[in-house]
């Protein structure tokens, strides 16, 4: 018993800083890595193929945000509850919720993989996809979409794994996903030249392989998490609280990337040399901005488990300390990467085409590296709230962020103006992240008054593996977590 406390983290007692640095740079070291595997797929395929394929790549890449972004704020919902359950002790209301998020993410899946097949060719089409590069486009993101339910698997497991406070085996399975997303990059792409489908492969194959790893450790090191027949079932109050949650938080991925396709479709008007610049671009900024996504995961769960002891003052003083944290990364990294670009664009293309892109990409690196501290905050405030259980208005938020999205799409268009395109994002974070601010500030002056009491340590059982600490605790008898 005493190691299995050791491959868990109960956030709702000690220190919130060390508590949440301790978290955090597992999760950020595999932010980092996930984004090194997508990234290799990038400048193996620009170097090793061309900067079409590299186009056609980046032309997928707000289609791979939608479809990967629904499956990531789903399955992120459906733990929300397991980390609730943890925190507040009560052992079989979390194994219920965990055997319940299983079965229906695979139906969902399943419903995801048809319907993104079958719409691809128009959806393509429909985003103005250059000609040139349509072919190899629709090769890639189809190889994707047949693989989704290996990146389910990853991030349902990963998520359960983060419920309970544990970061590390993520980033463990993420390691060896990437050396294993390299290797068949350049057996792929390079000794069998599949072309732009074999990064495809690659990614799908090395997706499986990290969620594998995770299922194994489950099932082999963490008998808390031990599920009997009983738990593999849709549970009504589990789902209605997973439903609840996970899709509005499915939804708000979706619709932040709908906003960002109309965006690639606007880019797409300047050809495939913009769209490898714009590509290459969002490469960097994607990989330098991990810490913001880390933090978001981090304090979602800090906040479930600390909304189901009924500690609201502890969620206040984490999200105080996180986004300090967040504000000081973000003027760092910005500087850091203005030193750095010169040498880091050069890894996408050859050096004879270089030229062509380095002055379009460090314009869509330097207008969105201003704003980065607003992204940070936007993690914050929406993860905060969704750990706490309030999923609408953090959704809304998405819909705001389209919103801006596609008012900057459109004026691109009608000016045929690229830089209206690269100040979008940096537009788009700042106005969402006051939004979302307002929203935190309203949510929890609203359900948590400042003089709210706590709930006793005693009373909640603190102490998870005493499963008496709270034997009347249940799923039925709380639904909402």
């Amino acid at each position: 018993m005493k190691k299995e406390k050791q491959l868990v983290l109960d956030m709702t007692k000690g220190r919130p800083l060390t508590l949440i640095i301790r978290f955090m740079v597992p999760l950020l070291f595999g932010n980092v890595f996930q984004q090194l595997y997508n990234m290799v797929d990038t400048i193996i395929v620009g170097r090793y193929i061309g900067v079409n394929a590299l186009a056609a790549v980046g032309a997928t890449g707000t289609i791979v945000f939608l479809i990967f972004g629904f499956v990531m704020g789903m399955t992120s919902g459906f733990t929300v509850l397991t980390a609730q359950r943890f925190g507040a002790g009560d052992i079989e209301g979390m194994k219920s919720s965990v055997g319940s998020a299983v079965v229906l993410a695979g139906i969902v899946t399943l419903i995801m993989t048809v319907l993104s097949i079958s719409g691809m060719d128009m959806l393509l089409r429909a985003m103005n996809t250059p000609e040139d590069i349509f072919a190899m486009s629709k090769d890639y993101i189809i190889v994707i979409c047949l693989g989704l339910f290996c990146c389910v698997l990853y991030n349902l497991a990963s998520g359960i794994l983060r419920a309970v406070g544990n970061s590390k085996v993520p980033l463990y399975s993420l390691i060896v996903a990437v050396v294993i997303n390299v290797f068949l990059d350049l057996l792929l792409i390079i000794v069998i030249p599949l072309g732009v489908a074999g990064a495809a492969i690659a990614t799908v194959l090395s997706q499986a392989v990290a969620g594998i790893v995770c299922v194994i450790y489950i099932v082999r090191k963490m008998p808390l998490l031990k599920l009997e027949k009983k738990h593999w079932k849709l549970n009504h109050n589990c789902v209605s609280n997973q439903l609840g949650i996970g899709i509005p938080m499915a939804l708000q991925f979706s619709v932040t990337a709908v906003g960002a396709i109309l965006v690639q479709t606007a880019i797409n008007h300047f050809g495939s040399v913009m769209v490898a610049a714009f590509t290459a671009g969002n490469k960097i900024t994607q990989l330098v901005t991990q810490p913001f996504g880390a933090m978001g995961i981090t304090i979602a769960t800090f906040a479930a488990q600390n909304r189901g002891l009924g500690d609201i003052k502890r969620i206040r003083q984490g999200v105080r300390i996180s986004n300090r944290l967040s504000a000081v990364y973000a003027v760092v990294i910005f500087g850091i990467v203005l030193l750095i670009f010169p040498y880091i664009i050069r890894l996408f293309v050859e050096p004879a085409e270089y030229s062509l892109i380095i002055d379009y990409a460090r314009l869509s690196v330097i207008y969105c590296g201003v704003c980065y501290s607003a992204l940070g905050a936007i993690f914050i405030f929406r993860n905060a709230m969704q750990g706490c259980g309030h999923s609408l208005l953090p959704s809304i938020g998405g819909v705001v962020e389209m919103a801006v999205r596609v008012s900057a799409a459109y004026v691109a268009i009608r000016m045929m103006s690229y830089r209206a395109v690269f100040v979008a994002d940096g537009i788009t974070w700042v106005i969402t992240a006051l939004y979302l601010a307002i929203c935190y500030l309203f949510v929890f002056k609203k359900h948590y008054p400042a003089d709210q009491v706590s709930f006793p340590r005693g009373e909640y059982g603190s102490e998870v593996f005493q499963t008496e600490a709270r034997p009347e605790s249940s799923l039925e008898d709380n639904p909402d977590g």
